[in-house]
């Protein structure tokens, strides 16, 4: 009788400790292989630093960073599984593409990042309000120009940006290239204008393509630069016989 109860609590026990590891891989991704065991029921052992696994019947062993190794089962797997890849959003990178080139704007709202809304929306704005600026402006010194241009008393247009009582005639030669000099100013900035809308609609293609590829790229924690002096050891041939040459120098590493 005592023995059983022994069975029982020690039961108990195993059962209540692998609930709580079970939770805790949940909560926290963890790296797990497949191997081959003899028995499919759920065992607690102590191992540190290790991967390995279990069972023809798809037992998974796995290792909490730390110290306790156990063995779940292959629905257990596949339930933590699912769990931890829903808290992650990998979108596909040519939906994101079609997306961003059918509207600007929606290949950021499938990659989920809507911070970037008001700097695309923005820089259109922009574009738009300097391309309509310069627009008008280039229209109505279009029209001064020629109109300061021809010989017809009746089309005075040029009048509008000069002075009330402005005499013309003292300084014709020198209004004709003014009108002509902002004209052409105006032409180059509503050309910009255009050439910079395009460009804000191709950096949003490009930035939602480029945002869906590396949402699945995968680094490790440690992404860290190191610098150190280090000496580099070269043979040299001096007159047939080889020789040893030191030299110094930093070598750069990078882990990611």
């Amino acid at each position: 009788m005592k023995r059983l109860l022994t069975y029982i609590v020690m039961l108990f026990v195993c059962v209540e400790m692998s609930a709580q590891t079970i939770d805790s891989i949940v909560a926290q991704p963890a790296v797990m292989t497949t191997h081959i065991a003899t028995n499919d029921s759920v065992h607690i052992n102590q191992v540190s630093d290790s991967i390995s696994t279990v069972d023809h019947e798809g037992v998974v062993e796995v290792d909490t960073v730390g110290a306790d190794v156990i063995k779940l089962t292959a629905p257990d797997v596949q339930t933590a599984t699912q769990v931890i890849d829903t808290k992650r959003w990998i979108p596909d990178p040519k939906r994101a593409l079609w997306l961003a080139i059918v509207l600007p704007g929606a290949g950021q709202i499938y990659n989920r990042k809507y911070w970037k809304l008001p700097l695309i929306y923005g820089g259109f704005i922009g574009c738009a309000y300097a391309l309509m600026w310069n627009g008008t402006m280039y229209r109505d010194y279009s029209q001064a120009y020629q109109d300061i241009m021809d010989n017809d008393a009746n089309t005075k247009s040029y009048e509008d940006f000069l002075p009330v009582g402005y005499d013309v005639d003292s300084r014709l030669e020198y209004l004709q290239n003014l009108f002509k000099r902002k004209k052409n100013y105006f032409r180059r900035y509503r050309d910009l204008s255009i050439i910079a809308m395009i460009g804000v609609y191709l950096l949003s293609i490009v930035d939602a393509y480029v945002d869906a590829e590396l949402s699945s790229f995968d680094i490790s924690r440690d992404l860290t630069m190191k610098v150190r002096p280090t000496i580099f050891n070269e043979r040299h041939s001096a007159r047939g016989s080889g020789m040893n040459v030191n030299r110094y120098g930093l070598q750069c590493s990078l882990n990611f």
